[in-house]
């Protein structure tokens, strides 16, 4: 796949990370900086160490996944009795009780989505660094949605924390977090950092190189 036009850093230009002004970049020392002149943000041609820091944040959130499904989500105190629940014996007693589409939010926002994007993640970085140059359209497609599906899988720590608000009754029945919660967090926010951190312009780099 060949470009068809100059791109902004071949013409010199760089876009602020703050305010998105689009500047010339001015030859400076390679010890100096360059900043935007409307925000005085600094200015940088890419993300630094964005492959780095995105494969640090994607293996550590895989890490919280693993006890976030398996360590319990909620711990339910009912006259006496008490029962933990981890995602995915949420999702049965949904199915069981006839309310699947209700389990079907849960393990799409909370398993599925999760998964999604560690696998969207980890071949973003992998096409980047063997320089692939097939479909970079797609590729960049497929970053966007692990950006705008991020903040949707903290579904699950929503009803956690309503539950645990609402259903308060003393000695009869009693909601609370279990350490799931705490991991299922982490793996939401670490992702979001992780697709964050990544910068998809690297993607069209190797095919302006290839060109």
């Amino acid at each position: 796949m060949k470009a068809t036009h100059a791109s902004a850093r071949q013409l010199g230009l760089v876009s602020c990370s703050d305010c998105h002004l689009l500047s010339r970049m001015k030859k400076t020392l390679a010890h100096e900086a360059a900043y935007c002149s409307r925000c005085g943000g600094e200015l940088q041609q890419r993300k630094p160490n964005s492959i780095m820091r995105t494969w640090a944040l994607v293996i550590a959130a895989m890490v919280f996944y693993i006890p976030a499904n398996l360590l319990p989500m909620t711990i339910t105190s009912a006259l006496g009795s008490v029962s933990a629940d981890t995602i995915m014996s949420g999702v049965i007693y949904f199915i069981h009780s006839g309310s699947w589409e209700i389990a079907l939010v849960i393990f799409t926002a909370s398993v599925f989505v999760p998964f999604l994007k560690f696998t969207i993640l980890i071949y973003l970085l992998l096409s980047v660094q063997f320089k692939s140059i097939k479909r970079p359209k797609d590729r960049t497609r497929f970053y966007r949605f692990t950006e705008a599906v991020g903040r949707w899988s903290m579904l699950d720590i929503y009803v956690v924390t309503i539950l645990v608000a609402l259903v308060k009754l003393g000695f009869l029945a009693d909601i609370e977090a279990g350490p799931a919660a705490i991991y299922f967090a982490a793996v939401v926010v670490t992702t979001m950092i992780a697709a964050e951190s990544f910068d998809p312009r690297l993607i069209w780099d190797v095919v302006e190189d290839k060109s």
